[in-house]
């Protein structure tokens, strides 16, 4: 299925969007999920972008009808989006694909169970280094060996706080999600995250670079 981006007028695919809908007292709010009733406006799944159509009153034109949008509603989507991931993980944790610790971790890197691998963005370098090279190691086996499919991807989205709040575990640092139908979603829902906040990895160090900043849960009201 393929939108248009309110800002840039280029068709893209809905994978490469973000929607956005106005709420009941005329706000305009993220649907990170696309599943709200109603007219939405659909923007490059981007915090730049996002806020590039804040400043540029895209939504107003979009809807040719005056709307409230927040300033701040490229964090306000990044929140949304994180959210959502985080409410994915605690699925597949439940459902036993979610696995924590860098033993555990390293091991279902090693036997080729994990689908993804995650690292908290406050992890120290070394320990990060360390997993890492056994990922790279592993894509680079399956390289060899001429399997088929994408490597096993990285992502370096959140906080190990935000992770154990939302998990319900000591602080996260390194996570895995091994194969099924809701590790698979969160899969999805983290490559969502990874893309709109950074729209490439730094090329020597495979660091998710973040733009945007996260509101801490005292300060948004919206949650």
């Amino acid at each position: 299925m393929v939108r248009t981006c309110a800002l840039t007028r280029a068709e893209m695919p809905v994978e490469a969007l973000v929607r956005f809908v106005v709420s009941p007292d005329g706000v305009v709010v993220p649907d990170v999920e696309a599943r709200a009733e109603g007219r939405g406006v659909w923007i490059t799944l981007s915090h730049a972008a996002v806020a590039e159509a804040v400043r540029k009153k895209a939504f107003s034109r979009s809807l040719k009808a005056q709307v409230s949008v927040a300033d701040d509603l490229a964090d306000l989507t990044r929140l949304r989006l994180e959210q959502r991931l985080l409410s994915a993980l605690g699925m597949a944790r439940k459902a036993g694909q979610f696995v924590t610790g860098a033993t555990k971790v390293k091991g279902v890197l090693q036997s080729g169970e994990a689908i993804a691998l995650l690292t908290a963005s406050d992890a120290a370098e070394d320990g990060r280094n360390k997993m890492l090279g056994t990922l790279r190691a592993l894509n680079h086996a399956k390289r060899e060996a001429g399997m088929t499919g994408p490597d096993v991807p990285h992502f370096e989205s959140l906080s190990s706080v935000q992770m154990g709040l939302a998990l319900g575990l000591e602080n996260v640092i390194h996570a895995a999600l091994t194969r099924g139908a809701a590790a698979q979603s969160a899969v999805d829902k983290a490559n969502r995250l990874a893309r709109y906040i950074a729209p490439a990895l730094e090329e020597h160090t495979d660091r998710i670079a973040s733009s945007g900043v996260l509101l801490p849960a005292e300060q948004d009201e919206r949650r």
